[in-house]
């Protein structure tokens, strides 16, 4: 389809001002642009020659065309332009002088020109430098008024061919002289760079590149004239250049998904959310002009629209009223965005979801799955949980609408029971907080009430709460005995002898229902003081009360007994008996200190002394004190002085007592009713006394000024010296044994010392084939000497004595002891009658014939007896004494 090109014909450029006041000519330059949009609407942007004034303006025909502030004529609706003229005024007035003028306009239709006549044709703008301020007289003439360049305007998205020519600049110097042109700013010779250039000789200004009003909406340039020199010739100009915004972009939704959320039940009107598109087009324009509508609802129950939203700003609002939760739980919207204002046919359009959720509010009560619930409960048991409640609401589960508040309304008047809400389930538990006694209450019937955490939401016909009845039996439990009253105090004088009775104490059984019989026992008795009877509960002594006992606290005495029924299963419960303990006069006093020290002089000193009386009052002081009669040396060394009713004073009734322990008895008696004597006994240490009155008769170490502590040190220390002095002797002594036993040791295969071997009995020859094995056993294991009788013992048998104690070798000997430990070891030899050899017959057993050994018989000794003096066998010991006796002993 091809577009009509219209034609603006000035008809009245200029026309005399309404009002003159005397300003000279007034003009106007009227600077056409051309939009086209769709339906042959168009812009026409109308400035003034004169930037300095402020101009208002107004169209004669307001519904069809208007005029900004900055001059810029636009039709306000599209329409279709007819063949005949149209003609339209626009008036401007300054607004300061209220000066008018007004200027026509005509619109007329040509033919359509071709992309070939445009270009054969082609008309371009002339822009030409301001004239120079000229000299008169040697002084600047100022010029009346400076041109002002209208903007120029650029489409964007331009399709070319470029460049693209958009103006020319000139100055009127260019006849006279060779002139430069060049522009700068931001898109010529700053980046972005190349986007405009201009043709140095000519002027010709012209755009390289298509235009994006989305990054660069204007450019401000500089246009500059020079000589060839590069001398300046004019003023630099500025050049504005106006990116024209086309309709190139899409609306665009900040989320494709957006979130809200609606309380149900609300009322048409509600606000829900907001959703916002953005397009990148110029916001002024139709290009940048959105509107917003809903496509499609999901679900569509129970009205397709539901909600509404405002085309303008994207508020989102309910228009129906229905809202249920209950029923649907979110609802799905499809929302269009639209620049040009809507406009279905030629605006852009996007989409985003708007998932718009119903939240609950509580407009459903909890109810109860039944009218009554039943229960039951051991009597005596707490936090039990008796019954359990279930109700059932319809509103969002784990919310304050849907949570359920259980109460008691009636049937409890002690407050034995409380209901609590399981978080889980909502369910009410019904727990015993409180015992229950089923002697006293068989069966409690409950009246409980449920309600939700929140109150119902206004007009809702329901009714706020729940009611059902709880039926709650007590079950018969076997219960302990209990003892009443526990503890029972009773008051009894000490000094009980054994078998009184005391009292009964006797326990109670709750289970009035129950056929059992309680039987007592002792748990506790400290002192073993009581017994109970195990029947009737009689409490009798044992022993003898006294309060005195360290088992006694205060007075009082402490015994647990134990009551145990027979039921099943057997119960048991447990009661004290304290008895309060009067006190009798049982304890004689005695003398406090036991020990004490005075001088051998009366003077200075005095023995201070009370009396101890484990009695109380009114059996213990004010006490008497006296020295006996008997031994008379007692009153007449010694004299006593009471000071109060506890104290009294002892001092030296001679003038010197010679140092030494005395033992004084004194005699002292209590105020009890009848008074309690006892004669105690002092020991007085009697000694030398300073000017103070402190003892001197203490060693001289004291004497010289030193304690007992340091006294003790000093001992310590020396002991302590000692023992090191004689460690370190002994180890001396032993390092120098160990060192010369070293110089001893030699090969154990070159140790000629006699050793001791012993060896096994041997048998018969080789021939001896039938021989009593039984004769060749040891001695001791054939026949043990326990069971031998008296007197009948083998000639060749070890004589029975006591066995000799032969000297001990060490292992490391020192070579100076080793004779010591042979002639020890000799004369323990010489005096042991049972050392071998026996003076005895030795009997052999027959090793039978023909033996490959030879016989004794056959030694003979190559000199006689006779010839051998023997006299030296008297000089080997006992053990040789025999042969001396049978050799040594001259011709007997």
């Amino acid at each position: 389809m091809k577009i009509k090109h219209l034609c603006f014909t000035l008809l009245h450029f200029i026309l005399a001002p309404k009002q003159d006041v005397g300003l000279g000519v007034s003009c106007f330059c009227l600077r056409i642009l051309i939009k086209w949009i769709p339906l042959l609407s168009f812009t026409v942007k109308f400035s003034n020659c004169n930037g300095k004034r402020k101009v208002q303006y107004e169209s004669s025909e307001p519904a069809d065309f208007k005029v900004d502030e900055d001059g810029m004529v636009y039709a306000v609706r599209s329409f279709p332009l007819s063949s005949e003229h149209s003609k339209f005024l626009i008036y401007a007035q300054d607004k300061e002088t209220q000066e008018k003028w007004q200027v026509a306009v005509k619109l007329s239709l040509k033919p359509t020109l071709t992309e070939e006549s445009v270009k054969e044709s082609p008309e371009v703008e002339e822009i030409v430098f301001p004239r120079q301020v000229a000299k008169h007289n040697g002084y600047l003439q100022r010029q009346k008024r400076d041109w002002v360049i209208p903007p120029i305007n650029l489409p964007e998205n331009s399709r070319g061919p470029f460049p693209q020519e958009l103006v020319r600049i000139r100055s009127d110097r260019d006849k006279n002289l060779s002139l430069r042109y060049s522009v700068t700013g931001p898109g010529a010779d700053q980046p972005p760079t190349g986007i405009f250039i201009i043709n140095p000789i000519s002027g010709q200004l012209s755009v390289t590149k298509p235009l994006d009003r989305e990054l660069i909406a204007r450019f401000h340039l500089r246009a500059h004239a020079v000589d060839i020199n590069g001398n300046q010739v004019e003023n630099p100009i500025d050049i504005v250049i106006n990116v024209i915004d086309m309709n190139d972009n899409r609306p665009e939704f900040l989320h494709q998904v957006w979130n809200g959320t609606v309380p149900e039940g609300s009322k048409p009107g509600t606000y829900v959310m907001t959703v916002t598109a953005i397009d990148a087009d110029d916001p002024n324009a139709l290009n940048g002009m959105l509107r917003y509508r809903i496509l499609s609802q999901a679900p569509s129950t129970p009205s397709p629209n539901m909600f509404t939203i405002n085309n303008e700003t994207g508020d989102i609002i309910t228009v129906a009223a229905g809202l249920d939760r209950e029923k649907v739980q979110q609802y799905t919207l499809i929302i269009q965005a639209t620049d040009m204002e809507g406009n279905p046919t030629y605006g852009l359009s996007n989409t985003a979801t708007a998932v718009i959720t119903v939240t609950d509010v509580n407009d459903n009560p909890p109810e109860f799955t039944a009218m009554t619930f039943y229960g039951e409960v051991p009597e005596n048991r707490v936090d039990v949980i008796v019954a359990n409640l279930t109700v059932t609401d319809k509103d969002q589960p784990h919310t304050p609408a849907w949570n359920a508040v259980y109460r008691i309304s009636g049937g409890d008047p002690t407050g034995r029971f409380a209901i609590q809400t399981d978080p889980n389930s909502n369910d009410g538990l019904v727990t015993v907080v409180k015992p229950i006694d089923f002697e006293t209450n068989r069966m409690f019937v409950l009246t409980v009430a449920a309600e939700n955490q929140v109150p119902l939401a206004k007009g809702i016909q329901h009714p706020p709460q729940s009611t059902a009845t709880v039926s709650v039996t007590v079950i018969d439990v076997n219960e302990n005995p209990y003892f009443a009253p526990n503890p029972k105090i009773i008051r009894q004088e000490e000094g009980l002898h054994a078998g009184t009775m005391l009292t009964t104490f006797t326990a109670q059984d709750p289970d009035r229902y129950m056929q059992q019989n309680i039987r007592y026992t002792k748990l506790s008795d400290p002192a073993n003081w009581l017994k109970i009877d195990p029947v009737n509960g009689h409490i009798t002594t044992i022993a003898v009360l006294d309060r005195e006992s360290p088992n006694v606290k205060n007075n009082i005495y402490n015994a647990t007994f134990l009551a145990s029924d027979n039921g099943i299963p057997p119960m048991s419960g447990t009661g004290t008996l304290q008895i309060y303990l009067l006190d009798i006069n049982d304890n004689a006093p005695q003398v406090l200190p036991q020990e004490a020290e005075t001088c051998e002089t009366p003077d200075p000193n005095s023995i201070n002394i009370t009396a101890l009386d484990y009695d109380i009052d009114p059996n213990a002081g004010p006490f008497a004190f006296d020295l006996p009669l008997s031994p008379v040396t007692i009153k007449r060394n010694w004299t006593i002085t009471r000071l109060n009713g506890d104290f009294a004073q002892l001092n030296l009734k001679i003038k010197f007592l010679e140092a030494g322990i005395y033992e004084v008895p004194i005699i002292i008696t209590d105020s009890g009713n009848p008074p309690k004597s006892n004669i105690s006994i002092l020991r007085v240490k009697v000694c030398q006394c300073d000017s103070n009155g402190d003892c001197t008769d203490v060693d001289r170490i004291v004497g010289a000024g030193l304690g007992t502590g340091a006294i003790i040190a000093i001992l310590l220390c020396i002991i302590i010296l000692l023992i090191l002095v004689l460690m370190f002797v002994v180890w001396m002594k032993r390092r120098d044994k160990e060192r010369q036993a070293k110089q001893l040791l030699i090969d154990p295969e070159d140790d000629v010392r006699d050793n001791i071997l012993k060896y096994d009995e041997e048998g018969g020859g080789e021939e001896d084939q039938d021989y009593d094995l039984s004769q060749l056993q040891q001695p001791d294991t054939v026949e043990p000497d326990a069971i031998k009788p008296v007197g009948i013992r083998r000639l060749d048998e070890r004589p029975i004595h006591a066995e000799p104690q032969y000297p001990v070798r060490s292992a490391a000997p020192h070579p100076g002891d080793i004779g010591d430990f042979i002639n020890e070891g000799l004369k323990a030899a010489d005096n042991d009658p049972t050392a071998p050899p026996y003076d005895s017959l030795l009997v052999f057993d027959y090793e039978g014939s023909g033996s490959t050994a030879g016989s004794l018989s056959s030694l003979n000794s190559s000199s006689s007896g006779g010839e051998q003096d023997y006299d030296y066998l008297n000089d080997w010991g006992p053990r040789f004494k025999k042969l001396a006796d049978m050799y040594g002993g001259g011709d007997d």
